[in-house]
């Protein structure tokens, strides 16, 4: 994925929120916070990798999909992306 090499420093920033609010919940869980609480985290750390994930997608598909250089690359890319949200939607 050398389109996301472009954009690592600030991939690799929002996987670091993301590890930072897992580790929220798990100190939640070890403090026995109350329920609503922790699915309050859980629900944020949902959002934070759905965003991630639609980031990444969208990467996907203008540098593979929307301007690839040939068609074999471009049937290549959407075939991937297809693959992809599938997994994601199950």
């Amino acid at each position: 994925m050398s389109h996301t090499a472009r954009e690592k420093a600030k991939l690799i920033a929002r996987v670091r929120r993301i590890k930072g609010q897992i580790e929220g919940i798990e100190r939640a869980l070890e403090a026995d916070a109350a329920c609503v609480e922790v699915l309050r985290q859980i629900a944020s750390v949902r959002g934070a990798v759905s965003g991630l994930t639609a980031e990444v997608m969208e990467d996907h598909l203008r540098e593979h999909v929307l301007a690839p250089p040939d068609d074999k690359e471009r049937h290549q890319g959407g075939e991937e992306m297809i693959e992809v949200i599938r997994a994601y939607m199950k």
